[in-house]
Order: C-alpha cells, then structure tokens, then sequence
C-alpha cells in the first residue's frame, strides 16, 4: 500500500525483483510497478545477486524469520514494524545486522514525516533557549478509524494467505494466550506513537502506570527523566484517524496532529504562547516516499536510520513491560468514558 510505489518512484534506486507466496498477486504487482523479476519465495529473492537491500512487508509474525535470513545473506533491511514480539527476538536481529556491518531500518515512517521534523526542529530551540521555560508534561493519543488509504498506489487479489511459512512466536513465554491478539494490536498500531514520543522525549523511558486491557486498548504514563507522558490509546474507533502528542511547557505547548497512517499529509504543528497560537508552515508531502528515500540514502551512505533497528528494540522492550504489568495484575483495570 505504501512501500513499492514509493521505491519504484525513487530515482537513486532500482527495484530489482519481488517476492510473494501469492503468484497471482505478484504477477499483478509486477505489472503495475514495472518489476521485471518475480520470485516465489524470499529465499529464490535473496538468492538474485543484483538485490543490494530489501524491504520487508508481510505478515506480522514471518518478518523476524524473512529478515534474519536478509540479514544473514548480507542485505540491508528496511521491515516494517512490530521488529519482533520479544526483545529476545529483536536483539537477534540487531546482532545479526551489526556482524554483517548493515543498515537495519525500522518502519516507524512519523519520525521521517516532514511536519514532525520541524517540531523536532523547534523542540530542541524552545528547550534550549527555554523561552517557554522548562517542559513539565506530555500527553498523546491514538483513537484508531479510517486509515486514509490511496486506492491507486497498490494491488490486490483473492488469494488466500498460505500457510506453512515460518512464523515466530508472538509473545514472551509468560504471556498467556489470551492476551496475544491484543498485544499483536498493541504493537502494530500503538507502537507508533510510543516511538514518536521517545524520538521527541528521550529514547529510554521506564513504565510509571499502565491500565490496559485485552483488546489492546490501553493508558500508559512513560517517566522521561522526571517529564511524565501519558498515552491514551483506542482501535477500531468510528470516523476520522486521531492521533497526536502536545509537549507542554511552562508558559505554553508544542501540539503535533499526525495524518491518519496512510493518508498523503503532513503532521500539524501548532506552537502555542500565552495567548498566542501559531501554526507552523505546513506543506506536502507524504511520509512514507521520505521514509523509502531516507533509507536508499542510509544504504548509500552506510548510515544509522532515524528508526534504527538498535534503537527500535526499546520499543519491544516497553510493550513487553507494559503487557507483563497486565499479566502480573500490576496493570489498573481501565475504564474509558466516552
């Protein structure tokens, strides 16, 4: 939906070959993009010389599995996210990249976002120059709904999802089966906004109070250095996509609106003064084709990604925090009014 279109439309590479289970599906996919190649496995992929770095977009639990065995064969990897279900998992693969000397990239696409890039930008000046003082809290949130999808930037067909592939286990040991759905939801859509806020706040929070439930929904107050930043977190909401993160200073806030996930938009920022409201200048763009750009130039340049896999294991390492309070009954039982 998101990443083929955008690397076929990227001057400075060349997509070289695709790989899918499905063989109607990559013929189709192979016609629209104009990809000469088609493979029927990643493995038959990973074994065409000319295939420099891949992207990894497929079913949840087979992309620790599929990546290993990129990494492994000496190719740089952009994977969409969740890396893993375990931290375990994920420091498998960041060992894996680091003996090989690779780019390992993450999908949290919001950090390449243009818009947040200038709050990024402006964050640091306020907490530098501290005009707004010092910053005292943060609250974001996620109320899942329309995802904002093109319909002519991808292909699909009827096919079933075939089975027998390699999958790895969607949770730690400990967590009970029950759970698994919600923590699979947890990670593939909420893991978004927790990235976003360690890529504004300090990458390395601990867990101060977690109510979550089953299903995924959550409210969780992450501790940066004594800057609390609690999340509240709802799928499968009706309506727009409501996301965002507002950074509150002493004398005023720094609100970033985030584009329903698939949607061709820019974050909004908003900075407010007092009695002043500014918003930034807003332009187009879309963060995916910056995402796919930034990561050619990271391969190119044997760069560290902005969403690295090294830094992304934090993450994991956060939800499977969060998700043990659940099971341990330290997690407060959440009630959402409406």
């Amino acid at each position: 939906m998101c990443h083929l279109a955008n690397f076929v439309a990227n001057p400075a590479c060349r997509v070289v070959a695709i790989a899918d289970l499905r063989p109607d599906l990559a013929a189709a996919a192979a016609q629209k993009f104009g990809v000469s190649r088609v493979y029927g496995t990643h493995r038959e992929l990973l074994a065409d010389s000319e295939v420099s770095a891949v992207v990894v977009v497929t079913k949840r639990r087979a992309t620790g599995p599929i990546v290993l065995d990129a990494l492994n064969s000496g190719r740089h990897v952009l994977s969409e996210k969740p890396m893993a279900y375990t931290t375990a998992q994920a420091n498998l693969l960041v060992e894996a990249a680091r003996q090989e000397n690779l780019v390992y990239s993450i999908g949290y696409m919001k950090r390449h976002d243009a818009g947040v890039a200038r709050a990024f930008e402006v964050l640091t000046r306020l907490r530098n120059d501290r005009s707004l003082g010092d910053v005292v809290r943060a609250k974001g949130w996620c109320f899942g709904g329309d995802t904002g999808r093109s319909r002519d930037n991808f292909v699909m067909t009827g096919e079933t999802r075939p089975d027998g592939i390699e999958l790895w286990q969607d949770g730690p040991d400990w967590m009970p089966s029950a759970m698994r759905a919600g923590y699979d939801n947890f990670l593939n859509v909420f893991s978004h906004i927790i990235n976003l806020a360690r890529y504004l706040l300090g990458s390395s929070p601990t867990v101060a109070d977690s109510s979550v439930e089953t299903s995924g929904a959550a409210r969780i107050t992450l501790d940066f250095d004594g800057i609390a930043c609690t999340l509240d977190l709802v799928n499968g909401s009706e309506g727009a996509w409501r996301e965002g993160l507002t950074i509150d200073f002493e004398r005023g806030a720094l609100t970033i609106e985030l584009p329903a996930p698939f949607a061709e938009e820019e974050a909004r920022v908003i900075l407010d003064h007092q009695d002043e409201t500014t918003q930034l200048v807003h332009a187009t763009s879309w963060a995916f084709r910056r995402q796919a750009a930034a990561f050619v130039s990271d391969v190119t340049e044997r760069r560290m990604p902005l969403a690295s896999g090294q830094d992304s294991v934090t993450d994991i390492a956060l939800a499977e925090a969060i998700w043990k309070r659940r099971a341990s009954g330290q997690a407060r039982h959440l009630r959402w009014r409406r």
